[in-house]
């Protein structure tokens, strides 16, 4: 994740709001979070000190898991007495952050050679343009935002201006209502966090339950951490997977379990599932881990809903095997996703909590605890190398055939990451131009690993990743041991 101004702001907010709810004195503290992260001195990055502290409210409110716009003192009590609204959408627009993109969406430009033939005046369907000083001029009241002037100008001069978040966005779940801020459309929406990342002003942003989660662990709750295979390097290069779990224990989690066995039982399982539907039933399944995918196909491809695999993701799978083990206890999956958090929200009989590598590096800080200077045990995984590699690209597919073995030897597979690839190469599978028997989407370019919650650059999690996969002995966990014999007892398939 790049470290920009916006990322320094909501990590402050975070370790500031873990900080005071450790210690327990919150709602007296808030505006000590605003306060000492803007001050007159600071360097501005809006016009004012007052339009960054507005803005930083909001941004306050979403990390206490509130709607926007309260006030910041009333929210942390509510927060802290109150359950975590598990209804409000999971990535939302900070209004008062959402007020400087440009809002003319076609422009001409000082290329416009006031031409004899005048095509783009031709071609408006409105009448929306005329000429003004010897240049195309564009009358905004009268445009549509067609496109059309765009496409005859010869000169190339008149030039479209989208929004960073609208175009990061390729399902079209964001636009400008009539305020001219971005608006996001839940019936579109698949919660991927892809127009977080891309906003230069910092106005989306997702809701956190770090007040929640260190609130049950200070209750004195059973709260198990599920560690995402990918947290390997998450908190430092010279971090060790131990000191990660060691540091967690610390903060107070009951135990630290790996999401990588959820992977395991989640392969096993959906690896028959696979061998009982393709091709007797129908043409191809797809996998379910990634939650945003799923959303995807579900919202802008319904036709093909009924290929998505049955089998709960390894989150869903890891959260039910924990719960079967310990009934009491409290589920946190800590993970590079957003989207997680929606899945959560869709899967409380598995999953209470959901947060990002971010947050649990925020959730540390506030507690004070230094990862880097525990001194610790050795530390081996008790998943196998597929489950711990689901996040490699290929990884679930790789996982699923390994578990078919010969049954495999005539499956085609595929592969595909981000969701623009996803969604193309789905619908041409779906009209029968890719031949393909299992179909592996991740939502992110690069995959898991690539993920808007993680803390270090792709490429660093993915080789120290698969040096921490390489090193496991451990076979698939689902035929063997512990998580074998409560694999019989538990339900995988989707609710």
């Amino acid at each position: 994740m790049e470290l920009t101004e916006v990322t320094k702001f909501r990590r402050a907010v975070l370790t500031g709001i873990a900080k005071f709810t450790w210690s327990g004195n919150l709602p007296e503290h808030i505006y000590d979070i605003l306060y000492n992260t803007v001050t007159e001195d600071t360097p501005r990055v809006r016009c004012c000190v007052h339009k960054e502290r507005a803005v930083l409210k909001n941004r306050i409110d979403m990390a206490l898991g509130l709607k926007t716009g309260l006030n910041i003192v009333d929210a942390s009590k509510k927060a802290l007495a109150e359950p975590m609204d598990k209804t409000l959408p999971v990535i939302d627009v900070l209004p008062e952050a959402c007020d400087q993109c440009p809002i003319d969406k076609f422009l001409v430009t000082d290329a416009c050679r006031h031409c004899v033939a005048h095509k783009c005046i031709n071609k408006c369907p409105r009448k929306a343009i005329s000429i003004y000083q010897n240049r195309a001029y564009i009358d905004k009241t009268k445009c549509v935002e067609c496109g059309l002037c765009k496409k005859a100008c010869p000169f190339g001069a008149i030039i479209e201006v989208s929004r960073p978040c609208e175009r990061s966005c390729v399902l079209g779940a964001i636009t400008a209502g009539a305020d001219r801020k971005a608006k996001i459309d839940p019936a579109k929406c698949v919660q991927c966090g892809a127009c977080r990342s891309a906003c230069p002003f910092g106005a989306i942003d997702e809701r956190s339950a770090i007040v929640h989660i260190i609130k049950e662990i200070k209750e004195g709750k059973p709260v198990y951490a599920l560690l995402a295979p990918s947290f390997v390097g998450q908190l430092g290069l010279k971090v060790t997977p131990a000191q990660v779990v060691a540091a967690l224990l610390k903060a107070g989690f009951t135990a630290v379990k790996e999401v990588a066995i959820g992977a395991d039982l989640t392969a096993a399982h959906e690896a028959e599932e696979l061998a009982e539907k393709v091709p007797a039933e129908q043409k191809y399944l797809t996998s379910s881990c990634c939650p945003a995918f799923v959303g995807m196909i579900k919202k802008h491809l319904p036709e093909a809903a009924n290929k998505i695999s049955q089998t709960v993701s390894p989150m869903v799978a890891c959260g039910r095997y924990v719960k079967e083990l310990h009934p009491e206890a409290v589920t946190v999956f800590i993970g590079p996703c957003i989207a997680k958090k929606a899945e959560a929200h869709a899967n409380q009989d598995a999953i209470d909590y959901a947060m990002t590598f971010e947050e649990m590096s925020c959730l540390l800080a506030g507690a004070g605890i230094e990862p880097e200077k525990l001194e610790v045990d050795e530390f081996s995984s008790e998943a196998s190398l597929y489950g711990i590699s689901f996040p490699v690209s290929c990884g679930v597919k790789s996982a699923v055939v390994n578990v078919l073995g010969e049954r495999a030897k005539n499956l085609k597979t595929h592969y595909a990451s981000g969701l623009e690839r996803c969604l193309t190469e789905m619908k041409q599978l779906e009209a029968g131009k890719l031949d393909c028997g299992y179909f592996e989407g991740m939502a992110c370019d690069r995959g898991c690993m690539d993920g808007p919650g993680s803390l270090i650059d792709y490429n660093i999690v993915n080789m120290l990743l698969k040096k921490y996969a390489a090193a496991s002995p451990q076979k698939n966990v689902a035929e063997d041991g512990e998580a074998a014999k409560v694999l019989q007892k538990i339900n995988l398939d989707v609710k």
